[in-house]
């Protein structure tokens, strides 16, 4: 069996894309470079940059969107604790922690082999999932890093829902 290498030539940058979404959107947008574009946004807990890279390596289009949230030494094994568990429980995407700049960082990749380019549905669908996961585990890695709290117990105490009013 052989695996046969086609080269297709890509007509277009998955950026310009992008960036033509975001405007379309009325996203607040910065264009930094041919093959990264940051997308701002505001959530309940935090402003959101969510940065969209072009790697043509690999074809794919790369998502990242930190939390302002500094991971202390003290609480790394923790958080790390809290990331395998919240990971456990995605369907696209996973946190990671930047060690070196002790930041957690939301990720998540699109395959654009062969030529393909982005639809607008899906540069929405990855900037919606990455804002809807990071809203709904960022107090747990607050309740890590700021109250000292265990994975299991900050997780528990962020997923708790309420029903009704008060």
């Amino acid at each position: 069996m052989s695996l046969i290498e086609f080269d297709f030539e890509r007509h277009s940058n998955p950026v310009d894309v992008i960036e033509h979404v975001a405007a379309l959107e009325d996203w607040i947008f910065e264009r930094s470079g041919d093959d990264e574009i940051t997308v701002s946004t505001t959530g309940m807990w935090c402003d959101y940059h969510v940065s969209f890279s072009w790697m043509e390596e690999v074809e794919a289009v790369h998502l990242a969107c930190a939390f302002d949230l500094k991971v202390t030494d003290a609480r790394r094994t923790e958080i790390t604790r809290l990331i395998a568990i919240v990971n456990e429980q995605l369907w696209l995407g996973h946190f990671d922690l930047w060690s070196k700049e002790g930041v957690v960082m939301y990720r998540h990749a699109l395959l654009l082999s062969g030529g393909l380019a982005p639809t607008s549905r899906q540069i929405e669908g990855m900037l919606t999932g990455a804002i809807e996961a990071c809203e709904r585990y960022y107090q747990a890695f607050q309740f890590v890093v700021w109250a000292g709290k265990s994975a299991q117990e900050a997780l528990a105490t962020a997923l708790f829902e309420t029903a009704g009013e008060a």
